[in-house]
């Protein structure tokens, strides 16, 4: 007898992905889905159903599953929107988050040294100087009005891993606007343009791969190391890098910033104790969880939770619901800046885990250290209702605009 389809909508599947209504908070709907954890059915937007894991233990077990591919080219793999989709269907294939081992290892082992903690830390002092220079020009505007996201996070962002890549200052500027067009569009039509901009992104960076010279950084070195990756892949490689780590960057450095607004004797605590500062990032990481959802697809059946999760079948892991577990973190729903959050998952967690997470904890450590430091009368521009997070096929916790005063 041939099995059921077990991909296809099922009543009482809640759809999926959920728009958060605030940056840093829960979608409505999650609570239904940590209720019914720690594996659940969720229904897609092309009708096929995927597992939902919310459950930190669980989640943890299958990010280290060989059973569970990240591989988008195998039939059945779990989308989060039609855009996603379609990439997938054009064979659009992200170096490191979208390729399995071994092709996988090789890609990590090229790019993990540039993101080693000593070289991070050489890097500091040029990440806050950065921090400062864009303050200067930001705190001295006329109207004591910004754009948070578009003055400081993003371009904080894109300097630090311009200087760790080895991008030249005249590209990393060309590269820097077509990524905020990518990354945090103006308007519709600037949205519309996104798949340009990121070719457009892609030119500029093979052109810096094709010069002869090159400055000091990971660039050299992947033009220097023994890969069966051509150019073409390498310059893929470098632009994922870029684009992946600015976004979810800037946008946790965002998000954290519009929660310690939210939560004045959260921020009172930080600033009375500034020492409290890299504890707090992994807090603030943890409680924004930016990046949430991990998407998969089985290749062979596996037992988990008391569930079967058959070979074709997506799963979908909730960093954010992983990070919010009961089981694993008392009052989960609380900020606390007292919490040790080390623990957390919103880097990822296995052989997949964000490569680039020294770089991100130096730039988000250092962005809100200079930023309360330099802005101490900082406040929301606009009733914090106004403040959206980007749909939530994009990234599941971006904000794209924070309109502050002082």
């Amino acid at each position: 007898m041939t099995p059921p389809d077990t991909r296809t909508a099922r009543p009482g599947a809640p759809a999926f992905p959920m728009a958060r209504g605030c940056p840093y908070r829960m979608p409505d709907g999650y609570e239904l889905l940590r209720a019914a954890g720690p594996l659940s059915r969720v229904t897609l937007h092309d009708g096929s159903t995927a597992w939902l894991v919310s459950g930190s233990e669980e989640g943890r077990a299958l990010l280290l599953d060989a059973r569970l591919s990240v591989d988008v080219r195998r039939p059945g793999f779990p989308t989060l929107s039609p855009q996603l989709a379609t990439q997938s269907e054009n064979g659009f294939t992200p170096p490191l988050s979208g390729v399995d081992d071994p092709e996988h290892a090789h890609q990590r082992r090229l790019v993990i040294p540039g993101y080693g903690i000593r070289r991070i830390a050489a890097m500091r002092p040029e990440i806050e100087r950065t921090a400062e220079q864009l303050l200067d020009a930001m705190l001295t505007a006329h109207d004591r009005r910004a754009d948070l996201v578009a003055d400081y996070t993003l371009p904080l962002a894109c300097a630090a891993g311009f200087a760790l890549l080895g991008v030249p200052p005249e590209d990393g500027r060309h590269i820097a606007e077509r990524t905020r067009r990518v990354l945090c569009p103006a308007d519709e039509a600037e949205s519309a343009d996104a798949p340009q901009n990121f070719t457009e992104v892609l030119e500029r960076l093979r052109q810096v791969l094709d010069r002869e010279e090159h400055q000091p950084g990971l660039i050299a070195e992947l033009l220097g190391a023994d890969t069966e990756m051509d150019r073409d892949q390498l310059t893929l490689l470098c632009a994922i890098l870029l684009t992946g780590g600015d976004d979810t960057t800037s946008s946790t450095v965002a998000a954290a910033v519009l929660a310690l607004l939210q939560h004045p004797d959260q921020l009172g605590l930080l600033r009375e104790d500034p020492t409290l500062l890299p504890g707090a990032v992994d807090e603030l990481t943890r409680y924004t969880s930016v990046a949430d959802v991990l998407p998969r697809i089985a290749v062979a059946d596996l037992e988990i939770a008391g569930h079967t999760v058959r070979a074709g079948e997506g799963v979908l892991i909730s960093t954010m619901l992983m990070n919010r577990d009961p089981a694993a973190w008392p009052d989960p729903d609380t900020l606390d800046l007292t919490r040790r959050a080390g623990r957390h998952v919103a880097f990822g967690y296995g052989v997949h885990q964000c490569v680039g997470q020294n770089l991100a904890r130096a730039v988000i450590e250092t962005a809100l250290a200079t930023l309360l430091r330099r802005a101490p009368g900082l406040r929301l521009a606009v009733p914090a209702d106004r403040i959206r997070a980007n749909p939530p096929y994009v990234l599941q916790g971006s904000v794209s605009t924070l309109p502050v005063t002082w």
